[in-house]
Formats: C-alpha cells, structure tokens, sequence
C-alpha cells in the first residue's frame, strides 16, 4: 500500500511499544512519509533510542518515553508528553501488547489482569487521551492480531479475548470521533517474523503452514498498512488482516 504523497507531512505520531518489531518498522515508515514521531517503550531503552536516531537519519523529529501501558497514568500521559515534545499529535499507533499463551485452566488471576491492563484498559486510555489532543483528519489505529478472526488452537483463550474487544473500541471510537473527522481502524497481523516470534522459531513451520501464503510476514508489511491507514480520509471502523491469508 501507498500513502498519498504528503498526506503525513508535517504530522506527529505516537506509536507505542515502538522500540522493536511492528512498532519500530512504523515509526521508520511514517518518518519516510514526513512525520514527526514519538516511540515509548519500557525496558528496551536503548532500542528505543536507536529508532530516535533512524528517524532523525531521515530529517524528522523523534523522541523516545519510557511509559508502561499497564500503568494506567503512563498508559495515558504518552499523548500529553508528545503533544509537549513535538508540538501536537494527530496520529497514535497502538501498538504496545503482551501475549500470555497456555491452558486456560493454568492462567492465573495476574495474567488476567495484566493482559486485560496493556491490551485492553491501556489501548482504550491511550485513545481516550489523544483524542482529545485531535484535531480534524486524527487518524487512531490500533494493531489487533489474527486470532481474532481464527484460533487455530488450544492456548489462545486470553490473548484473543483481549484482542477482540479492541474491534469493538475501535468501531465505536469510529463513530463517536467521527463527526470530529477522526478515523479509527485495527490491523490484525498474522504470524510475522520478529524477536519475540521468529520465522526461524520452534513453532515457526506449524505458524507458517496456517497461512495460505506459507510463510511469515515482515514487521515492514505491518507497517505499511498502518501508515496507509494513517494517509487515508475515507477508512473508518475497519479491519485489515496482514496475515498471509491465514483467516481465509
């Protein structure tokens, strides 16, 4: 996908969890299309830095804030700290997850509540807080995941609770920010090839056969979704599978 040329100049994002994998190959493509951009992170300082310094390589403004998303003041102070750094914000990318896999009888009270916190109470904190920094042509893409449209097996239950009821925050944030001309959509990556899930993993030729392509996808073809829908006026309460085919 293409971004209509100029669309993102000028522009400031937030993307959280942006100091690896989906979030750093889109903080890199929304500074090749001219925004300025924030990343937050919590333990990968220093990944985080080196994407304020790619950004910067292109010309654009970036910072890096350490702001958990299972916190919830940090989860939403990220967007006041970037309108303050960099002057505005009319595009976030939530992008900050965690995964906890396994049987459902041996998920304990604690993983409930800290997937439910970063997935699910953080993302809807972090939408609330720039939405009201957004001015008209704010753009709100939240990344889901594949397993919100087919799990394919045992182990999913909590990881794909949390992600499906991302579909309905961002259908509703689609109409309720709609009359302000902002848009909200979610991606829903399939099985992409980065450190926490590597092509080259265990359990990589099983992911990799559920996918009608056959093979893993790239955090880049991630983000290039994402930032079209960053460009795009007319896409709002909509859901992209980056996946491979694996929901077909």
């Amino acid at each position: 996908m293409t971004t209509a040329p100029g669309a993102l100049h000028g522009k400031v994002a937030l993307v959280t969890g942006g100091s690896r994998g989906i979030g750093a190959a889109t903080a890199l493509r929304l500074a090749r299309e001219g925004a300025d951009v924030a990343v937050t992170y919590v333990n990968g300082k220093e990944a985080a830095e080196e994407v304020v310094r790619a950004v910067q390589s292109l010309g654009r403004r970036a910072v890096a804030l350490r702001a958990d998303s299972a916190d919830a003041d940090e989860a939403a102070g990220a967007a006041g700290r970037t309108a303050e750094a960099l002057g505005g914000l009319d595009v976030l990318v939530n992008n900050a997850g965690v995964g906890v896999l396994g049987p459902l009888e041996g998920l304990s009270l604690a993983d409930v509540d800290r997937v439910i916190a970063v997935n699910v109470r953080g993302v809807f904190l972090a939408s609330q807080a720039a939405a009201a920094r957004m001015t008209e042509g704010g753009r709100i893409i939240t990344i889901g995941t594949c397993m919100t449209q087919r799990v394919p097996g045992p182990g999913g239950t909590l990881y794909a609770t949390s992600k499906s009821a991302l579909i309905g925050l961002t259908r509703a944030l689609a109409r309720e920010l709609g009359p302000r001309g902002i848009t909200a959509n979610i991606v829903h990556p399939g099985p992409i090839d980065t450190d926490m899930n590597p092509a080259d993993g265990p359990h990589a030729p099983d992911q990799a056969a559920m996918t009608a392509l056959g093979r893993f996808g790239t955090a880049d073809e991630v983000a290039s979704t994402v930032v079209h829908l960053a460009g795009a006026d007319y896409v709002t309460g909509a859901e992209f599978a980056v996946d491979g085919g694996h929901a077909a």
